[in-house]
């Protein structure tokens, strides 16, 4: 059975002021403090660095020319192709990325081949072939006359297919960035990122990215041709990028970031004027908007993996992304559409299946998951084993046995059978390079293809044993003492009362998220839910589909209001009962046209061990509008609002003294501030005051009134003295006479500056306590030397 979930918050350090106002600049509703948390934590520390994340206009994205001498010798060869009215293919891949990556040559070189005469394009099958090229496919470019094929997305270890070509006559230019060969392919180019420093800003290009970057070059080698604008191609390449595994960083994000902007306006117009009426179509069809990369992620890319998964056959997709045919567009929609209800079918009932084989494995000598099944159909394997592999903290392969067209050679004696080979699919968690694990075994497999994350394999079914054991033993054996564990992170703490569309558009400064850049997630600790249902999922014709969803509200004790929420893929009783913690996504609904949350995990709040009792150590009581839910021992409530960690650590400290330990509420309100001008007059006026009347005033009296610490108090004083005032102690109480001077003004001038800049830090302190996560008080008060919680 799965294990239990190890629940772990990100590592917390409190950004400087200057970054925090930075942020802030782009958050107008709201302080912003959340988002400069998080974008601190994830390395964003400058102000050219947080210019260039936030605003794609202020990023310099990288030249086409980058790649270097093979760019240059892909457009030398393409220019040739031009000038002599060559044949070109384009020999794309079945998947989001692939599917794109072949759109954006279809559209970008359609601009200089004359599309379906001189150029044209092929997509494999994913049921029946594999990955990347194949001598089969490249006879039958051949017999219609191709002198050069472009890959999209794949073909970087194709050494044999590449120099079948060559004796074909065919030249081949690679655009890919999986992994790469031993050495260079005997290729005109080939253009992949990996040749590229690791930290190179185009070295995390997905397979779109780089056809666009060939596109790019093309446009920049031959002038004045192409009739359409570069730009237009940007919309697939994000669709491309979000879809596929890469991290979305450098160039990535901001193709992506360019690409949401042109996908989210060409759907907001009239359907008539669309330039991708497929897309338009597709994206009404998942009630989307565009302006998402969720929309991408959850709406768009499943779509157009479901096909070539149920269908095996892919090729229309092409057509239905790059055909400006509304009518035809829509038809090859609702086909997507059909596919991606019947993988959703089809991945909940293999689900099922390898729930049930799990029960069967002792997952404490299980370092790999291999499972398989005759019955298992090969196009939804790889999403399952994602979900199987995140739930277990494990890599996961499920192999499908039944027989898939693709054989093995048999024994080798003349009336022995072809032995039929199992093939299956592999996604990694954790951190493990699952490409390396598996092309360490590569002698015992027939194919295999992939990258750290996830990889497609085939294997002849009789070494299916032998393959499980030595990956198990291999995986061990390099994570030594190490054991593997299901993990979830959180990035921030906040309550019910946080939800809704401030922090939404707080954390939408983030997106595009993906690899290297997650989705914020959200813990939310003793807060319990209601009204909850689910049901079965209908699809766009009304038919019932076996995929369901919980609908809830959440609450918990910081505000009156619930909060809407969804959990996919489970039943309501699946919720615990009474107090909970969870880890949430807050989203947004464009059908319904409201803020929710997406449930990632929940689990009784008494397995928190950021707890006394059972209950959080520090409660997060800050701006309440309603009493505070009575508790069997009162918490020390901290009313005064902080200005920096040691006064924090020293309540906590306070609490972990007291006899089995007493939890701290940190009760503090929204400071109501008044401009440190008006302080600096209210302090002299009342200095005048007390000169005038003879009046004697306490420390705490004077530090009530004017509502500053007693630090800045001091520095007051003494700004009080070069106006002429003289402050006395007399016990327990200050004397104050003013003796004015002609010229006090012009001395005391640098002395008022000093208390106005220690009013101005004390006032910004003020601030960022009040609305700092309670993830990161939690980290930095309980902690001088923080460095990671688990919990």
């Amino acid at each position: 059975m799965p294990e239990q979930q190890q629940w772990t918050i990100a590592a917390t350090e409190q950004p400087p002021e200057w970054f925090i106002q930075a942020v802030k600049q782009h958050t107008p509703a709201s302080t912003g403090i959340y988002a400069a948390q998080l974008l601190w934590q994830r390395g964003i520390k400058d102000h050219q660095q947080l210019a260039a994340f936030i605003n794609y206009k202020a990023y310099q994205p990288a030249s086409a020319f980058e790649f270097g001498q093979e760019m240059h010798l892909a457009i030398a060869r393409l220019q040739q192709a031009y000038n002599i009215k060559e044949k070109i293919a384009i020999w794309g891949d079945f998947d989001a990325d692939g599917i794109t990556a072949t759109s954006v040559l279809w559209d970008g070189l359609g601009q200089f081949f004359k599309q379906n005469t001189q150029l044209i394009y092929y997509i494999p099958n994913r049921l029946k072939e594999s990955h990347g090229l194949n001598n089969q496919g490249i006879d039958n470019l051949a017999k219609q006359g191709c002198k050069l094929i472009v890959t999209c997305d794949t073909g970087s270890t194709n050494i044999e297919e590449i120099i079948y070509a060559k004796q074909l006559g065919i030249d081949v230019i690679v655009t890919d960035h999986h992994t790469l060969p031993a050495e260079r392919p005997p290729v005109a180019a080939i253009i992949n990122p990996r040749y590229l420093p690791r930290e190179h800003q185009l070295f995390n290009l997905s397979g779109v990215a780089v056809a666009y970057k060939l596109v790019e070059a093309l446009y920049q080698s031959l002038p004045n041709i192409a009739k359409h604008p570069l730009e237009d191609l940007l919309d697939l390449v994000a669709v491309g990028l979000i879809a596929d595994l890469v991290q979305l960083s450098g160039d990535c994000r901001y193709l992506a970031q360019m690409g949401i902007q042109r996908l989210q306006a060409d759907f907001q117009q009239p359907v008539a004027a669309r330039r991708r009426p497929g897309v338009g179509r597709l994206l009404e069809l998942c009630q989307k908007s565009g302006d998402r990369p969720t929309d991408i992620s959850f709406g768009l890319g499943p779509r157009i993996n479901a096909v070539s998964r149920i269908q095996g056959d892919a090729s229309f997709c092409v057509e239905l992304l790059t055909s400006r045919d509304a009518k035809r567009c829509n038809e090859l929609a609702e086909v997507t559409e059909l596919a991606n209800t019947r993988r959703k079918s089809l991945q909940k009932d293999v689900q099922a299946q390898v729930a049930q084989k799990l029960t069967q494995l002792d997952l404490s000598t299980t370092s790999v998951i291999v499972l398989e099944d005759a019955q298992w159909p090969a196009g939804v394997l790889g999403l399952v084993a994602g979900q199987v592999a995140q739930e277990t903290g494990r890599p996961t392969i499920l192999l499908s046995t039944e027989g898939s067209g693709e054989l093995g050679v048999g024994s080798g004696e003349e009336d022995s059978a072809p032995t039929p080979l199992a093939r299956g699919s592999a996604r990694s968690v954790n951190s493990v390079d699952l490409y390396q694990l598996v092309k360490d075994q590569a002698h015992l497999l027939h194919r295999f293809g992939g990258h750290p994350f996830a990889a497609g394999l085939s294997l002849l079914v009789e070494n299916i044993p032998l393959f499980t054991a030595a990956i198990n033993q291999q995986l061990r054996q390099s994570l030594g003492s190490t054991t593997l564990t299901p993990t979830v992170q959180a990035d921030l703490t906040v309550t019910v009362a946080d939800l809704g569309k401030e922090l939404f558009l707080e954390l939408k400064l983030l997106e595009p998220c993906g690899m290297g850049n997650p989705v914020p997630k959200l813990l939310i600790q003793n807060c319990w839910f209601e009204n909850s249902w689910h049901r079965n999922q209908q699809d766009w014709q009304g038919k019932k589909v076996q995929y369901i969803k919980t609908e809830f509200d959440i609450r918990d004790d910081s505000s009156r209001s619930a909060f809407p929420g969804i959990w996919w893929g489970h039943y309501k009783d699946e919720l615990p009962i009474g107090r909970c913690d969870c880890i949430a996504e807050l989203d947004y609904n464009t059908f319904k046209k409201r803020y929710e949350i997406r449930l990632i995990a929940v689990r009784p709040s008494v397995n928190s061990a950021l707890s006394t009792r059972n209950s959080p150590l520090i409660l997060d009581w800050r701006n309440f509008t309603t009493p505070h839910s009575p508790l069997p021992t009162p918490p020390l409530l901290l009313e005064d609002c902080p200005t920096n960690w040691d006064d924090l650590r020293a309540w906590l400290r306070r609490c972990l003294t007291i006899s089995s330990s007493q939890q701290l509420a940190i009760a503090w309100s929204k400071p109501n501030l008044q401009p440190p001008n008006q302080i600096w007059l209210t302090l002299v006026g009342i200095a005048k005051y007390l000169s005038r009347t003879n009046q004697l005033v306490t420390r705490v009296q004077l530090l009530e009134k004017i509502g500053i610490t007693d630090q800045t108090l001091l520095v007051g004083i003494k700004a009080l003295k070069y106006l002429g005032f003289t402050v006395k102690r007399q016990d327990r109480y200050l004397q104050i006479t003013w003796h004015p001077s002609d010229n006090a003004e012009n001395l005391a001038e640098a002395a008022v500056e000093r208390f106005l800049a220690a009013v101005r830090e004390e006032q910004f302190q003020r601030e960022y306590f009040a609305e700092v996560p309670l993830s990161t008080i939690v980290a930095i008060a309980s902690s001088d030397n923080y460095m990671g919680t688990n919990f």
